[in-house]
């Protein structure tokens, strides 16, 4: 199952994995993302690639060291695929030999794709294309739009089912998590899911403590003007909001 892309913003330092996939909550079982280091385990995932060698890559040792004992140490490696980025910025990747076609990775310099059960390499190629093509976008647009490509190209061949993304912002915590479990567009829903974040959840976002700044903001001042100005340029610009939220 799946595709997914992990990526470092050299702008800011975010991290990302986002993935989707034929394959129910798939966000919820392939990324693993901490504050300098990303993992995505997938194919027939095993979480522990995913939490040891988070916790491997952010004391230190790299991607490369950290994957290839997996890869000595688990008897299902053959049917594993995983990539990851270490705490240097280095990408690696492992696609079992016994992964369903079409199988395969992508290894750039500030990014990496790979999927299993896909139509063809083009999928993670248009992936790596558009991620790259779209630098001017906001990081998370990026990765969604990304995503999208590589959709058009094919993608899981399979169908459509879920999707995920987790950005982290030098944080223990994700400063962004949404996913898609069972839907028939997962990453227009992730799209969606990130113009609602516009409306509040940006805003409010700012003031959210780090372990920088325990405290984070604890007033909101400041927090309310920004998301009653972002309302008012919606409104003005003729937008609707695209959240499915009730009020009583």
């Amino acid at each position: 199952m799946t595709w997914s892309l992990i990526a470092k913003n050299p702008e800011d330092g975010p991290i990302a994995v986002i993935v989707a996939s034929r394959f129910f909550a798939c966000g919820a079982v392939v990324p693993f993302v901490g504050p300098t280091v990303a993992v995505a385990s997938q194919a027939f995932c095993n979480p522990v690639w995913g939490t040891e060698g988070r916790r491997r890559m952010a004391a230190g040792e790299s991607a490369q060291a950290v994957l290839a004992d997996f890869a000595l140490r688990d008897q299902g490696q053959a049917i594993r695929q995983a990539h990851m980025m270490d705490a240097e910025g280095r990408f690696v990747a492992h696609t079992g030999a016994d992964c369903v076609d079409w199988a395969g990775h992508l290894l750039a310099e500030d990014h990496s794709v790979a999927g299993n059960m896909l139509t063809g390499p083009e999928v993670i190629e248009a992936t790596s294309a558009a991620y790259k093509d779209n630098a001017d976008l906001p990081f998370a647009e990026r990765l969604i739009v990304a995503m999208q490509a590589g959709e058009a190209a094919g993608g899981d061949k399979r169908g459509r089912q879920a999707a995920g993304l987790v950005i982290h912002r030098g944080q223990e915590h994700a400063w962004l998590d949404i996913r898609a479990d069972d839907h028939a567009d997962p990453l227009g829903e992730l799209a969606r899911l990130w113009e609602v974040a516009q409306e509040r959840y940006v805003h409010f976002s700012k003031g959210m403590p780090t372990a920088e700044k325990f405290s984070g903001l604890p007033t909101r001042e400041g927090i309310d003007a920004d998301i009653a100005a972002a309302e008012a340029r919606r409104i003005a610009e003729g937008r609707p909001s695209k959240s499915q939220a009730v009020d009583y």
